[in-house]
């Protein structure tokens, strides 16, 4: 087996789970989000269309944010699961995408612990809220390991 056909046989057999938060300044219907909200829909449309893409949770509304994500009502949550690590860097620093994160101090508080988290799930598979706060809440115990990592310190879907 060459390492070309290793790689595409583990890309094949995994997807990249992702799972980012953030913690509102205001209430989700304030005037203060309103250029977020009227956003939320062509922002998800612009990564349902990128290269890579598989799923991102929503609920009937049509995005995720209103989520219950760690019991607080605060927080919202958007969570995605991709082909790779590759894919999903190629949509969040292009377009409208990084258009949208150069804001998000407007309407996003600080937050000093992880608030991103990644980790490899067989293809297919659609990860739970309760995956996403598992795998966050272990980051930021355990810092980035095999079972959740960041776009930094990354693991490859073998090494899973």
């Amino acid at each position: 087996m060459t390492d070309d056909s290793h790689t595409r046989t583990s890309t094949h057999t995994y997807e990249l789970a992702q799972v980012n938060i953030a913690r509102l300044r205001f209430p989700i219907d304030s005037p203060e989000l309103k250029d977020f909200v009227d956003a939320l829909d062509p922002v998800n449309a612009v990564a349902e269309a990128a290269d890579g893409f598989r799923w991102r949770l929503q609920s009937d509304g049509g995005n995720a944010t209103d989520v219950p994500f760690f019991e607080d009502e605060w927080l919202i949550v958007n969570m995605s699961v991709w082909r790779d690590t590759n894919a999903l860097t190629a949509f969040m620093y292009q377009g409208q995408h990084r258009e949208f994160m150069a804001r998000r101090r407007e309407w996003f508080e600080r937050v000093e612990e992880a608030v991103t988290a990644l980790w490899w799930v067989p293809a297919g598979e659609r990860p739970t809220v309760a995956d996403a706060e598992a795998r966050l809440s272990h980051l930021r115990t355990h810092g980035p390991t095999r079972y959740a990592f960041t776009l930094r310190t990354s693991f490859p879907p073998e090494a899973v």
